[in-house]
């Protein structure tokens, strides 16, 4: 005897043995109870508070390490955006083994798990390194996350192909001796903090709009790639990247943290975005960078507030 597709129910539809497209009313109950789910961080009932950001921190880059985020009060922030080092010999990196590189990132994201909000979002965006051997740091992120309490929302691939460059890194030409793969995409791992859903708080509203919903919920996005040259950074991801997480996952004029902030592309977003940045940089270069990014928007902002027209 087989199970049918849908087992219905006056109030709704139930997961049976198999996938189903009803999803009106759905119970997914039977799903997540069952033994594929044991050991897995579950959501935890606990009361929604936050505190608020200190104005010495607001629309704040402090250049150090955010392995001590000092500045910030517990549960002050609303969603987690940023691209780690990537450990690859870049000038700003440092040369770890993939053990302390890892320790590293898990040091980072005690402190980031510390300051979020209940319900609070991270979006990580990283590119998985090398070919011999390939070093999928998208899963060592992952498991490194999970181990640290997060829960794991998604993962989104950022299809980078309308901006890629003629690769001949092919390997072995026309052989199947050591053909090699030319990435064109990198991952957003999103995950959150002790529950999956949180309250619009007053006096904050959604800013996205109907058709950015329908694009920004699709596992695949498209659109291209930073200049290095342009931004003066080696591994700028550009602005659509951190605007459309905070589009997505924060209401209006919430606390967006980035603590690799390099250039300062997160913090360009949030201002873009009317939301409120801090962020961490341990280069005195990029931090200056950062902030001569920022300054036209800073003067944009002081002459609309002069004006009377500022918003929040």
């Amino acid at each position: 005897m087989t199970d049918s597709p849908v087992i219905k129910r006056k109030n709704g539809t139930k997961t049976s043995a198999f996938g189903v497209a009803g999803r009106y009313g759905h119970d997914s109950t039977r799903f997540y109870s069952g033994r594929l789910y044991e050991g897995l961080t579950k959501k935890t009932q606990v009361r929604y508070e936050e505190n608020p950001l200190p104005a010495s921190a607001e629309n704040k880059i402090f250049c150090k390490s955010s392995e001590s985020m000092d500045e910030l009060p517990d549960k002050s922030v609303h969603l987690m955006v940023t691209s780690p080092p990537y450990n690859v010999g870049k000038l700003y990196d440092q040369d770890l083994t993939l053990a302390e590189y890892r320790s590293l990132i898990k040091g980072v994201m005690k402190e980031v798990y510390r300051v979020l909000v209940p319900g609070g979002r991270v979006c990580f965006n990283v590119a998985n390194l090398g070919r011999r051997p390939y070093l999928p740091i998208d899963a060592f992120i992952t498991e490194d996350m999970l181990s640290a309490g997060f829960l794991m929302r998604g993962q989104i691939i950022w299809d980078k192909e309308s901006s890629a460059t003629g690769s001949t890194a092919w390997g072995s030409w026309l052989s199947p001796a050591n053909p090699t793969l030319r990435d064109i995409h990198e991952y957003i791992l999103v995950f959150s903090k002790d529950m999956y859903s949180r309250p619009r708080i007053e006096g904050r509203s959604s800013t996205i709009t109907k058709d950015e919903f329908l694009e920004y919920t699709k596992s695949i996005w498209k659109f291209s790639a930073e200049s290095a040259r342009k931004v003066g950074h080696p591994a700028p991801f550009p602005v659509e990247l951190p605007q459309r997480c905070m589009e997505l996952y924060t209401y209006s004029n919430e606390v967006i943290l980035d603590p690799f902030m390099g250039s300062g592309t997160t913090a360009l977003a949030a201002r873009k975005s009317k939301r409120r940045f801090v962020g961490y940089e341990i280069d005195q270069k990029y931090c200056d960078i950062a902030n001569r990014r920022l300054k036209p928007l800073d003067e944009e902002q002081s002459t609309l507030t002069l004006l009377g027209g500022a918003t929040k």
